[in-house]
């Protein structure tokens, strides 16, 4: 009887962490994409800025000038694609973190509906087999008192 009360009340208690942790779990893994796509992007920026700097030090005349003006200029470009890539793909990550957030909340609250109804059924057995004692035992007593 102990221990099925025991893992009675581990079981609820699993349940009831189970959203939370699954919510930890999503918001980790979203960190964990997010940190990443930014330490890439981090990176290829680093790698542009420094090519740029490489490439202005190596100016000696004007036509050299003249040159890296021209790819200064698309490098703008390149970065400027580079940007709205970038933001697309978190606004996509962001979507994507959202849907899976909504599909949480809707299982866990299907499945708090589920056990507030387990819980209400449970209760209404528990009233019905305590009420027919207390009628008998009503009875009994009000049996007696009027002999």
């Amino acid at each position: 009887m102990q221990d099925k009360m025991i893992e009675s009340f581990n079981e609820q208690t699993r349940q009831f962490f189970e959203p939370m942790r699954k919510l930890n779990s999503l918001m980790l893994n979203n960190m964990e994409k997010l940190t990443q796509y930014q330490m890439e992007s981090m990176k290829r920026y680093s790698q542009l800025g420094t090519e740029r700097l490489r490439d202005a030090s190596e100016i000696e005349d004007t036509d050299d000038l003249r040159d890296f003006g021209t790819r200064q200029a698309e490098m703008m470009n390149q970065l400027s694609e580079q940007m709205l890539k970038d933001a697309q793909a978190l606004s996509e990550m962001s979507l994507e973190f959202k849907a899976e957030l909504e599909k949480l909340f809707a299982e866990s609250g299907q499945q708090m509906a589920e056990q507030a109804k387990q819980a209400g059924a449970t209760a209404t057995k528990t009233a019905e087999k305590a009420a027919p004692a207390k009628s008998q035992s009503t009875r009994g007593s009000s049996g007696g008192t009027k002999s």
